[in-house]
């Protein structure tokens, strides 16, 4: 059996990433998802291994500390990270998988995982990239300012990865995306 595939989507905050990813899962069997560890509380409706595997700080840190996470971070003071051993085993499973993290992640995974296939996700333009954080409502001015000023840093990593998928039409970003594991598996599996 062929090893699985890893597939690493970065992007600014606000580009679409989990967006683009859950309508790709609606309809696409192809690749399964990653699922993150964090020490962030449990939200309503979150399911355990499914959305996130929900661990203390202590046990979080001790994982770190035995080189389990292929990457890690500290995000508004909650720590996450993409457990080795779960994404390993797909893979030697012969099960593709995909990753959903920024810029910063993809360097790490891409010093573990030179072999993966990264996409980066941007969008049409930095003005709807504002637009997007608007309509999200989540960010204050502070919080979009800073996000915005990071999505600048992280348009300049574009050129460290083997695709750029412009994030303009929902629909045709995620057949986009599709396009690229379906030739991705194909040259897998041709080799």
């Amino acid at each position: 059996m062929a090893k699985g595939l890893l597939f690493v989507l970065s992007g600014p905050s606000g580009v679409g990433k989990n967006t683009v990813l859950d309508e790709l899962f609606k309809d696409f069997d192809g690749v399964s998802y990653s699922v993150s560890a964090t020490t962030r509380e449990r939200r309503k409706g979150e399911v355990e291994g499914e959305n996130y595997f929900f661990i203390s700080e202590e046990k979080f840190k001790d994982i770190e500390a035995d080189d389990g996470f292929i990457e890690s971070a500290v995000v508004h003071g909650h720590y996450y990270g993409t457990p080795k051993k779960f994404v390993d085993k797909k893979l030697d499973d012969g099960e593709d998988i995909i990753l959903e993290i920024d810029t910063q992640g993809a360097k790490q995974v891409r010093e573990k995982y030179p072999e993966a296939v990264y996409i980066f996700l941007l969008p049409p333009s930095l003005e709807e990239l504002e637009n997007r954080l608007d309509k999200r409502g989540s960010e204050n001015n502070k919080s979009k300012n800073i996000r915005l000023k990071n999505a600048r840093q992280e348009l300049k990593e574009v050129h460290n990865y083997d695709y750029e998928v412009i994030n303009d039409n929902l629909s045709d970003t995620v057949k986009e995306i599709r396009k690229i594991i379906l030739e991705e598996q194909k040259r897998r599996d041709s080799q």
